[in-house]
Parts: structure tokens; sequence; C-alpha cells
């Protein structure tokens, strides 16, 4: 006897419409993080895998716009969040909202296996009755990637997210970044406009897509700015029209300038640079210094819900990469 009322859904999509026919056990392996085929079959058993409002076996073949829901006995991890004492560095914060910077390696909400020590449980645990965004993700306006350090706001009542999301929605808000990524670039200021989606061959990638795949993806919109050339390194200043996941990181590498120390992307290698041991030993070492990708969101500025006015601010760069970029500076000065 299958009781419904039990089942909690865990993932929901719509199939892209240039999608080709595939097993929906391989489909789904590629959207859901951590998930073996293994245990997609069993959920497909179970009758845990609906499409369109039917329980499919895993040999169904998705189809254009078909609606997939994968639900399970127990409620996503998510939804158990457990408020935890972490300190955060509080940058500004009135009624309405809070501007935070945040660490790098600090992941902002639990999932695929982070489920505590998040950003979203430090929130709850210093903020009572944060509204939740349409993700259901209490206080969230935006996010930023595990590794990349710096400025986030959240908002503290409905009104202020509503309101602080359209923005991000419409483009109005302020982002910048400070990112070294490898090699020369070769202008000093750039537009990348194009569409970024999932990678086909590794799911924990995007990548920009070809004219005739682009209804699989989105618009990302990043300008550019070259701040200074240090050898085989580039610092650079980048201004977000649109906030895609992993934006910067995409479309810096489909110029040809991967972000510096990014193990996902490929520039945890020496990409550009000389063959000498003492070379390689200086890039080895500028990755203990930062063993992370080289991005930091530096400034943030939106128009403030309540008074209208437009508010700014501005944040360091962290220690660890300050510190890589002097090292970069003195090995070009010698």
């Amino acid at each position: 006897m299958e009781n419904n009322n039990s089942l909690f859904e865990h993932f929901s999509f719509q199939v892209d419409k240039g999608q080709t026919p595939l097993r929906i056990d391989k489909f789904l392996m590629n959207f859901v993080e951590n998930a073996t085929r293994t245990k997609i079959q069993a959920a497909a058993k179970n009758g845990s895998i609906k499409v369109n409002g039917v329980v499919v076996k895993s040999n169904y073949k998705v189809k254009p716009q078909d609606d997939i829901r994968v639900l399970f006995e127990y409620p996503p991890h998510e939804n158990l969040l457990i408020a935890e004492n972490i300190d955060l560095d509080i940058v500004y914060e009135d009624d309405d909202l809070v501007v935070v910077n945040k660490p790098a390696g600090m992941v902002v909400h639990p999932g695929h296996g982070n489920y505590s020590g998040t950003l979203i449980n430090a929130l709850i645990y210093h903020f009572v009755n944060l509204p939740k965004n349409s993700s259901n993700r209490p206080g969230l306006v935006h996010r930023l990637d595990k590794d990349t350090s710096g400025l986030m706001v959240i908002a503290k009542n409905d009104e202020s997210m509503v309101h602080l999301s359209n923005q991000f929605a419409e483009k109005t808000s302020k982002r910048e970044y400070i990112a070294m990524v490898w090699g020369n670039v070769k202008d000093d200021s750039g537009k990348i406009d194009n569409h970024i989606g999932r990678n086909p061959k590794n799911r924990l990638q995007n990548i920009v897509l070809d004219d005739d795949k682009i209804e699989n993806g989105k618009r990302a919109v990043t300008n550019y700015e070259v701040l200074s050339r240090l050898n085989y390194v580039s610092l650079v200043k980048c201004n977000l029209e649109t906030g895609r996941t992993h934006q910067i990181r995409v479309h810096m590498k489909h110029i040809g300038h991967t972000l510096f120390n990014d193990e996902r992307y490929g520039g945890n290698s020496i990409l550009k640079g000389t063959t000498f041991t003492k070379y390689k030993q200086f890039v080895e070492n500028c990755f203990k210094l930062l063993p992370r990708q080289a991005l930091h969101a530096k400034t943030l500025g939106f128009t403030h819900p309540k008074t209208g006015k437009f508010m700014q601010f501005d944040s360091e760069l962290p220690k660890d990469f300050q510190s890589c970029i002097e090292k970069w500076e003195n090995y070009v000065a010698n």
C-alpha cells in the first residue's frame, strides 16, 4: 500500500526543450549531485520517481518538457535546519537587512553532504524569523560559491526579500569581484555575453554553450577590467550584470584565462609560465598560500528596500589572497 502523504519531494526539474531521449537513471545522475546510479534505480524501484505525475521505472526515456519529481520517505536534509553558533563578520545591519563578509571555505546553504557549518546555520542562530526565498532558504537573496570570499546581503523580512531579489533579477544591484587569472589578458577591458549551462561531460562544471544549445542555459554577462599584469597571471576586476552559478569562473576560462588555483575548472595546474623547477616551486607555494580559487566579492551595492537610498559596501581582500598577490609582485620585481 502506498501512502503518498509520507513522501517528500527532494528534487524537481523540467526537462530542457533540446533534450534528446535518455534513460531517466542516466539523466538524473547529471542533475542530482552525489547520486549514484544504483541509488537512483532503487528510488525508481520504490516508486519514488514521477514524470508528469506518473511513477516511472529507471528505463523510462526522458523527453523535452517532462516534469520530473523525485520523492523520498524522509524530508530533505536542508529542511532540517539547525541553528549553530558560528561567528559572522557583519559589515552592516539594520531592521531590514544584514551585509556579511563570507570567508572562503564556508558553504552558503545546506545540501549535497554539507548539513552543518553553513552560512544559513549561522544566520538562523543570530537572527530570528528570517524570510524564506523562492527555494525555501532563510534570508538568502544571492549566493557565493563555497571557496569564494566576500560580501553578501541577507534579507531580514519578506518586503526586503522581494525588493532585493528583484534588484538582483533586474540587474540593478552592483557586484564587483577581484579575480586572479592565469595568463596575460590581451584587452585592458571587455564584456563577455553568452549563455551558460551544465557541462554534459562533467556535471560539477558549467560551460559556455554553443549557439544551437542556448535554450539549455541562461544568459550570463560579465564586464572585466585588467588591474595589473604579473607576468604569467593577471589581476582582474569583474563586474556582474547577471549572477549565474560559477559565472566568473566559467567566463574567464572561456576566454582562455582560468582562475588561479580553481581546482574544479583546472586552474590548480600550472597553465602559464616557464618549465624551471624554481618556478614550479614558486607556484606550488602560491597554491599553498591561497588554497582555493582566487576570487573575492569585493564590492556590493543595492537600493535599500525601505529608504530607497543606494548603499554601497566595500571589503578588503582576505589575507590569503593579498599574500598571493604580493608573492607574484615580488616574483615580477625580481
